[in-house]
């Protein structure tokens, strides 16, 4: 599927997609991070955008871990 206009958006919408997980960046951090090509970025009528896909992949989903993946014997201390 070719990615659609609705796939660039603002600095302004980078950083809020970032502060509604709780990391906080300003719009010029996120700015220059594309200047460095660290995300992909458009520039058009004098604003800058970026990939909403490539925002989202700087928060990192909260890991789980079963307690069968567990090393056998990592808490034996503990129970001393």
């Amino acid at each position: 599927m070719p990615p659609s206009a609705a796939d660039w958006i603002s600095l302004e919408e980078a950083a809020g997609i970032l502060a509604a997980a709780n990391v906080r960046f300003r719009p010029a951090t996120i700015g220059a991070w594309a200047r460095a090509g660290k995300l992909q970025s458009i520039k058009l009528g004098g604003r800058r955008f970026v990939r909403r896909g490539e925002v989202r992949a700087l928060i990192a989903p909260r890991r789980r871990v079963s307690a069968a993946d567990v090393q056998a014997g990592l808490f034996e201390d503990l129970e001393a």
